[in-house]
């Protein structure tokens, strides 16, 4: 899968992740995918939610060691 824009937001907690994510894909084109990598075990939640309320796609969430992986398509 081709990532276009990478987001490193460990160390971050709620609601910052999320908010990164939401500023990160207001400069992306439709279509464009957003890599998010955090260490907020409540991003998992936050992006499906964040997903159902923007309309972007949230393609695939995996967690990898102490990270959690959010992949998302820009709408």
């Amino acid at each position: 899968m081709q990532i276009d824009v990478e987001l490193d937001t460990r160390g971050l907690n709620c609601p910052l992740p999320i908010l990164k994510a939401k500023r990160a894909l207001t400069s992306m084109l439709s279509g464009q995918t957003l890599r998010v990598v955090a260490t907020d075990a409540g991003s998992v939640r936050d992006f499906q939610a964040f997903a159902k309320q923007t309309g972007n796609e949230l393609v695939e969430q995996q967690t990898v060691g102490d990270d959690f992986v959010h992949v998302m398509r820009r709408r």
